[in-house]
C-alpha cells in the first residue's frame, strides 16, 4: 500500500517533468542559440561599446522568446512532416506528447508576450520588427515557400537574419545601413548552411515531399550554388570594413578564405562524383559565423573604424 501511495507523487512528476520538456521541445532551443549569438555583436556595433547589461538581458529574452514563438507555431504547422523524416520524428507534435491546440496556443502566447516585452525594455521599433519575424518565418516560410519551392530557404531564411537588424534597433530605435550589411552576411550565409543538411539529409526531405534544393537537382547545380551564395556571403563581410577595424576585417578574410576553400572542396568532390562529406561544411558554417559575430564583438568593443567612419 505505501509503495503504491509513494509512487503516485514520483508519476505526476515524471509525467510534468516530460510535459515541461516536450513545450521546451517545441521551440527549438539549440537553434535560438544560434540567433542569439548574433545579436549581442549587432548590439555592440550600434554601441560601438557594450551596451548597458539590462537592455542586452532584455532583447535576449525577448528576442529568445520570438524566436521560440516562431519555432512553436512551425512545429503546428509542419506536424505532418516532421512525422515523416528520421531527423525530426522525435518532435513533440510528431509524436503527438502535446496536442496541437495547446501548442498553437502556447506559440500565440510566446510571440505577444515576447513582443510586448521588447516594446516595453527596449522599444517599440525592436518590437515591431520582431512581430515582422514571427510572421514571416510562419507565413511566408512555413506555409507558402516550404512546400512549394526549392528556394525556399532563401527567401525564407530572412526570418533568420532578422535578430541582428532586432539588436541594432533596440539600441539604436532606428535601422541603419551597418544592420542591413549583417543582415545580408547571414542572408547569404543560410542557403550553403541548409544545403549542405539538406544534402545529408536528403531522402529525408524527400520523403516529407519537401523540395529542398538537393532533392530536385543534381548534386553538381546544387554544389555550384553552393559556391555562389559562399562567394556572394563573404563579399557582403567585405561591405561592413568601414564601419568596423583590423580586427573585423582579419577575421573576416581569413574566414571567409576558409569556408570559401571548404565550399570548392564540396563542389570538387562532387564533380569526381566521390562521396560528399556535405556535414563538414554545415559544420564549419556555424563555426564561421559564430566566428565572424565574435569578431564584430572585440571589434566594437576595442577597435577603430578603418575608414574613420562611425557609419
Amino acid at each position: 500500500m505505501s509503495t503504491a501511495v509513494g509512487s503516485a507523487p514520483a508519476t505526476r512528476r515524471g509525467g510534468l517533468l516530460a510535459t515541461l520538456r516536450a513545450y521546451l521541445a517545441l521551440t527549438k532551443a539549440r537553434i535560438i542559440e544560434q540567433l542569439l549569438v548574433v545579436t549581442v555583436p549587432a548590439m555592440m556595433l550600434a554601441q560601438r561599446s557594450v551596451p548597458s547589461l539590462w537592455l542586452v538581458l532584455a532583447v535576449l529574452v525577448g528576442g529568445a522568446g520570438a524566436a521560440a514563438s516562431a519555432h512553436a507555431l512551425n512545429c503546428v504547422v509542419d506536424a505532418d512532416i516532421d512525422a515523416k523524416m528520421a531527423r525530426t520524428r522525435k518532435r513533440p507534435l510528431a509524436r503527438d506528447a502535446v496536442p496541437r491546440s495547446h501548442a498553437l496556443v502556447f506559440g500565440l502566447a510566446l510571440g505577444a508576450a515576447s513582443a510586448v516585452w521588447l516594446g516595453l525594455t527596449a522599444n517599440w521599433v525592436a518590437a515591431g520588427l520582431a512581430v515582422v519575424a514571427i510572421a514571416f518565418y510562419i507565413l511566408v516560410y512555413t506555409l507558402l515557400l516550404k512546400r512549394r519551392t526549392s528556394q525556399n530557404i532563401v527567401w525564407g531564411g530572412a526570418a533568420g537574419c532578422m535578430p541582428v537588424v532586432i539588436g541594432w534597433a533596440a539600441v539604436t530605435g532606428t535601422v541603419q545601413w551597418p544592420a542591413l550589411v549583417l543582415f545580408a552576411i547571414i542572408f547569404f550565409w543560410t542557403p550553403p548552411h541548409f544545403w549542405a543538411l539538406a544534402m545529408r539529409y536528403r531522402d529525408d526531405y524527400a520523403a516529407a515531399g519537401i523540395p529542398m534544393l538537393p532533392v530536385v537537382a543534381s548534386p553538381r547545380r546544387v554544389s555550384r550554388q553552393i559556391v555562389a551564395y559562399s562567394w556572394a556571403m563573404v563579399a557582403w563581410s567585405a561591405l561592413l570594413v568601414p564601419a568596423t577595424s583590423w580586427i573585423y576585417l582579419g577575421a573576416a578574410a581569413l574566414g571567409g578564405l576558409w569556408f570559401l576553400v571548404a565550399a570548392h572542396r564540396l563542389d570538387a568532390a562532387v564533380k569526381r562524383d566521390e562521396v560528399v562529406q556535405s556535414m563538414r561544411l554545415f559544420h564549419l558554417s556555424n563555426t564561421y559565423l559564430t566566428g565572424l559575430f565574435v569578431a564584430v564583438a572585440v571589434d566594437s568593443a576595442v577597435g577603430w573604424p578603418v575608414f574613420g567612419w562611425p557609419f
